[in-house]
């Protein structure tokens, strides 16, 4: 007789915990799920400027015959490669860097490249600002006045000009490979070989290219329909394209 309330009135006990800890579960599994995102999208701008800084501190320290510093340099040049790639991180997080998206591929180049360094110059500078601020105890209130008369702005700009080439490299390998599609061009520099494709890689693109003027003159009813021109074009040039199919084995 008296087991029936006991039982119930223990039920809860055991149920709680449990639907208590999923919540926290849940959540530490989208902050690691979204902390990995950001590292991979973090991660191709910081290695390309890791590996251009480096090369701009060791050839500049061979031409100066300054070996002394190079340690010290080679840390600074990892530092704004992380400051790099945190700013181009920022600055994907906008709409504005999608604006030039479908005009012709120098325009997004030129607006991306453009768009980063200036993300870059903001962050470079706020960056000696809470050094100047933080880390040697100097008032607030100094910073300009040490921007115009102390700060080494040759040194600055001339940072600030290798880093728009490089951004210039970066957003051209970009473009071009979100063109051709993800992996795509790492795939036909490095791992493809001239006698897998049908046609060469210069004849490849040029039918891409047709392809995109195609695609952009035509609806999508046009290609549907088997009796149009553009439907015989698309058939044609995705024929060039396609890789000729390997005989089958026989079925048994």
């Amino acid at each position: 007789m008296r087991s029936a309330p006991i039982l119930d009135t223990d039920t809860p006990k055991f149920e709680t915990p449990v639907e208590a800890t999923r919540a926290p579960v849940g959540i530490a599994r989208r902050v690691g799920a979204f902390v990995l995102r950001e590292l991979r999208e973090m991660l191709p701008p910081t290695i390309f400027f890791f590996i251009g800084f480096n090369l701009i501190v060791l050839t500049t320290n061979l031409l100066v015959a300054n070996y002394g510093a190079t340690f010290g340099s080679f840390m600074l040049a990892t530092g704004a490669a992380l400051v790099v790639g945190k700013a181009v991180l920022v600055a994907n997080a906008t709409r504005s860097i999608r604006r030039y998206d479908r005009a012709p591929l120098i325009r997004p180049i030129l607006f991306k490249a453009a768009f980063y360094w200036a993300v870059v110059f903001v962050a470079r500078l706020l960056e000696h600002w809470i050094r100047f601020w933080l880390v040697e105890g100097h008032p607030l209130g100094t910073f300009l006045p040490h921007l115009v008369a102390v700060f080494d702005w040759h040194r600055f700009i001339a940072i600030q000009l290798w880093i728009f080439v490089l951004f210039l490299i970066y957003e051209t390998a970009t473009e071009l490979n979100h063109l051709f599609g993800k992996g795509e061009l790492w795939h036909l520099l490095v791992t493809s070989r001239p006698s897998e494709l049908p046609l060469d890689r210069r004849q490849r693109i040029l039918e891409l290219v047709r392809l995109s003027k195609l695609a952009d003159t035509h609806s999508i009813d046009e290609f549907r329909d088997p009796s149009t021109l553009a439907h015989t074009q698309l058939v044609d040039i995705v024929h060039r394209i396609a890789r000729e199919a390997g005989p089958r084995p026989l079925d048994g």
